[in-house]
């Protein structure tokens, strides 16, 4: 299992590493392994969110996932976005843009600095977005409980995810964006979340015309053994667009984050690309694995990452936030689900009631 789901991330570590060296020598070797740890290490939680979706999709619109997608996660948002943000921020053509970034990696790196306010506005509020439409609805399972309650309670209230992101949007575009930034930073915080509701509209539209499509063949061929064969269709064609953009704002920060390391374009997109590999990957397993559906409170600690992510990228459109304290939180959020994960199926198993253990799991977190 783990090497029929992997065997192609190995692969392309392999190469990915050896290409490395020989092209740039130890120092891109080293360049290129530490960006795949930084981008797996700030992008685990994303893949826990992605395989709840890709879990609704069919096979081949899985294996999309794994191959088209994964060719628009590497070339276009870990080569080409970075160039088209430098381009339109700095006024270039693309042709100008590409040869500033490898004639003069100094100069590229300084105008994606630039771009930087209006890049976490978007990814922020994109993100932002994610979460509140997670905590405001009420769901069976809670993990931090005490919290969760009250926002399932004004999740009633209609709209209520989009005026909490735009008053987050207003805090961020009057306290950390300059004079010059200001308007920059709201029309990109405001594209941000229109995004995200074209996108996730779209998708919502088109699953719910797929069930309704499933459940009149089932009842014209009178049979209530019909298997769900997950999406397809338009409905998983607008969850695939749904899944890149929600990887284009985690990669936001990885992006950025990466000049930290190395100017050179070509080397953050090797090594971006082989932690891009692993985390599709990752996503896989969690999906052939059911894992989300035997450790209950993992799609809220990836989510509960997510609004903390949301928050420090638009933190950062005024101060510098290290790249290890994002990884960090992250993966200590995955981590505390997963242990309250652990603790609740212990305890259920053991034979208290449901509720019962799920209250005492979610008061001890």
């Amino acid at each position: 299992m783990v090497v029929r789901t992997f065997g192609w991330s190995f692969a392309i570590t392999a190469i990915g590493l050896i290409a490395s060296y020989l092209l740039w020598g130890w120092q891109g070797f080293a360049a290129v392994a530490i960006l795949s740890v930084l981008e797996i290490s700030l992008s685990f939680d994303n893949a826990v969110v992605n395989a709840t979706i890709l879990k609704r999709m069919n096979p081949f619109w899985q294996r999309m996932f794994l191959t088209v997608g994964i060719l628009i996660a590497v070339f276009g948002m870990r080569l080409v976005f970075p160039v088209l943000i430098v381009a339109i921020t700095a006024g270039l053509g693309p042709i100008e843009a590409v040869r500033l970034a490898v004639d003069d990696p100094s100069a590229y790196e300084h105008a994606m600095e630039e771009a930087h306010p209006a890049i976490a506005a978007f990814g922020g509020m994109f993100l932002m977005m994610i979460f509140l439409n997670f905590i405001f609805e009420d769901r069976e399972h809670r993990w931090l409980a005490p919290i969760e309650r009250v926002t399932a309670r004004i999740g009633g209230i209609a709209g209520m995810p989009i005026m909490v992101a735009m008053v987050a949007l207003v805090i961020a575009g009057t306290t950390f964006a300059t004079e010059e930034t200001a308007s920059t930073v709201m029309i990109s915080g405001v594209l941000g979340l229109v995004t995200y509701l074209a996108v996730n509209g779209l998708s919502d539209f088109f699953e719910g015309q797929v069930e309704e499509q499933q459940e009149a063949e089932e009842k014209q061929e009178k049979s209530g053994n019909a298997a769900v064969v997950g999406l397809a269709g338009r409905a998983a064609f607008f969850l695939f667009m749904y899944l890149e953009v929600l990887d284009a704002s985690f990669s936001f920060d990885g992006v950025v984050g990466a000049f930290a390391i190395t100017n050179d374009i070509f080397e953050i997109a090797l090594g971006l690309g082989i932690g891009a590999m692993y985390i599709r990957s990752i996503t896989v397993y969690l999906v052939r694995q059911g894992t989300l559906d035997e450790y209950v409170y993992l799609e809220h600690g990836a989510h509960w990452a997510i609004g903390a992510l949301a928050v420090l990228l638009l933190v950062t459109i005024e101060y510098e936030v290290p790249e290890v304290v994002t990884g960090l939180i992250g993966v200590g959020f995955i981590l505390l689900a997963l242990a309250s994960s652990i603790v609740y199926n212990r305890r259920h198993r053991g034979g208290d009631g449901e509720g019962a253990a799920e209250d005492k799991v979610a008061a001890t977190v």
